[in-house]
């Protein structure tokens, strides 16, 4: 999961996040965030290989994340979709997410599936030392009622 997401982290915000971001997101760093989030995880496997995963925190859709030999297949999909249920099923009607505006793959991808981009903010990204302010764009769906 931990090369899954470093590498669609490394293609979809390289050249789109402040430098500080992109030294504090080393490869280990991936490997220790995910072991941190296994709980707040869904794993999406073909024939034995982690092909992708989704992680939820209350109504935030907090990563999104496709193997690039399995990307065009379907599977994002069933993950957002696996995202917004279990959103709906945490007692919440809206969902939300946060792209960065330079990543147009994963816009149009949410916009394809029903998401509407509500405008821009900063979103505050974890890192040991603190947080880094990243310029994004806020996207909702209405998931429940």
């Amino acid at each position: 999961m931990a090369a899954v997401w470093a590498e669609g982290w490394r293609d979809g915000h390289l050249g789109h996040v402040p430098e500080a971001l992109v030294r504090a997101r080393t490869e280990a760093s991936f490997g220790v965030r995910a072991g941190e989030r296994v709980a707040d995880t869904t794993v999406a496997v073909v024939e034995g290989v982690v092909a992708g995963f989704v992680m939820v925190a209350g109504d935030e859709v907090e990563q999104v994340y496709v193997g690039t030999s399995f990307r065009g297949g379907g599977i994002a999909g069933v993950l957002l979709g696996e995202a917004e249920r279990l959103v709906a099923a945490g007692g919440h009607t809206d969902a939300w997410l946060a792209v960065v505006p330079g990543n147009a793959r994963a816009r149009r991808f949410y916009e394809r599936s029903g998401w509407t981009d509500a405008g821009a903010f900063d979103y505050e990204a974890e890192h040991e030392g603190g947080a880094i302010l990243v310029p994004c764009r806020r996207y909702t769906k209405r998931v429940a009622g």
